[in-house]
């Protein structure tokens, strides 16, 4: 993930140092995420999952929304200690830009950080929907389901950018159109674009809409069928947590992508900086997956009660409890 041999070139003993303490700042945060939040956020992606396909009965617009982005923090998860086990101080082939497991972790790396962040916009707009047309089923668990499978049909297209370039590095000898679009900040530009603006964009409209209707209060307040109040402050704790976790991932890649565009820098301290911040970004950006579904833990009010429903069908099996079998006989009688 860091390593200070490619800034060697450098004499001032003070600029070592400072190298070795971003080196170690890195590390530690590594082995952090690798001993806590790895573990953690795998066994509670899998349980988000889980739990809520075991309850499909009682599913609701925003598990749906929280289902799929548990299954993109499943793949972050996956590809996090590849990353972090540091490409720098292994010198593992694979991390070759033009590798071909490289290429297809950040395909799958840019998948998922799409998927993250267009369910957390379309549940802002559907809650909104809700909100204001309950009952209207334009935002039903039926139509989500749909919506989520775009979500990540739309993902796939949209990462097409990253595989052309990767196909482009190895038949270019061949194609000579293909030199042409080896253009890693024309891709790096459009993630930027279409994974952080256009979402910022659409859930910044979608909040704006809910505050106003918030304030304005009606006798559909009182619906009985309108969602949990509840989902209202996951909402908005997944809005916040979910920018502040991939805003400095995002901003780097553009301030990375518009420093490659005006040619080498020669400044080795900016170079330095702009490395360690792109490491710290990328670290903060895994870190959503284990994030996520705490908060889904702690906010929703419903999962603890699908936990106990799954975890006693586990130990009681298919035949159900000996307590559950004499109840049932007693009504029976």
């Amino acid at each position: 993930m860091w390593n200070c041999e490619s800034f060697n070139g450098t004499k001032s003993i003070e600029d070592q140092h400072l190298c070795h303490d971003f080196h170690l700042v890195l590390s530690i945060f590594s082995l952090l995420y690798l001993i806590i939040c790895f573990p953690i956020g795998l066994c509670y992606n899998a349980l988000l999952v889980l739990v809520n396909l075991y309850n499909k009965a009682t599913m609701t617009m925003p598990d749906v929304y929280f289902v799929n982005i548990a299954i993109a923090g499943l793949i972050i998860n996956a590809i996090a200690p590849m990353y972090l086990l540091g490409p720098a101080s292994t010198k593992w082939a694979i991390w070759s830009f033009n590798n071909e497991v490289y290429i297809t972790l950040l395909i799958l790396f840019n998948v998922s950080s799409l998927v993250i962040m267009y369910s957390t916009t379309l549940l802002s707009l559907d809650y909104y929907i809700e909100r204001a047309l309950p009952r209207t089923y334009m935002s039903s668990v039926y139509n989500t389901k749909h919506v989520c499978g775009f979500i990540w049909g739309g993902a796939m297209l949209t990462s097409f950018s990253s595989l052309l370039f990767y196909v482009c590095n190895h038949v270019s000898t061949k194609i000579i159109e293909c030199s042409k679009m080896q253009n890693k900040e024309a891709a790096d530009a459009i993630m930027v674009f279409i994974g952080y603006v256009v979402p910022a964009i659409a859930v910044l409209y979608a909040l704006v809409l809910i505050l106003r209707i918030r304030k304005e209060a009606t006798p559909l307040d009182q619906d009985t069928g309108r969602l949990d109040p509840s989902v209202h402050r996951l909402l908005i704790a997944t809005v916040c947590t979910q920018f502040t976790l991939w805003t400095p991932y995002y901003v780097t890649l553009l301030v990375n992508t518009l420093t490659s565009m005006q040619g080498k820098v020669t400044d080795e301290n900016y170079t330095r900086v702009l490395h360690f911040t792109k490491g710290l970004s990328k670290f903060l950006a895994f870190s959503s997956s284990f994030v996520m579904p705490l908060l889904y833990r702690y906010i929703n009010k419903n999962f603890p009660i699908k936990l106990r429903r799954l975890l006693k069908k586990l130990h009681c099996g298919n035949q159900g409890c000996s307590h559950e079998r004499t109840v049932v006989q007693q009504v029976i009688t």
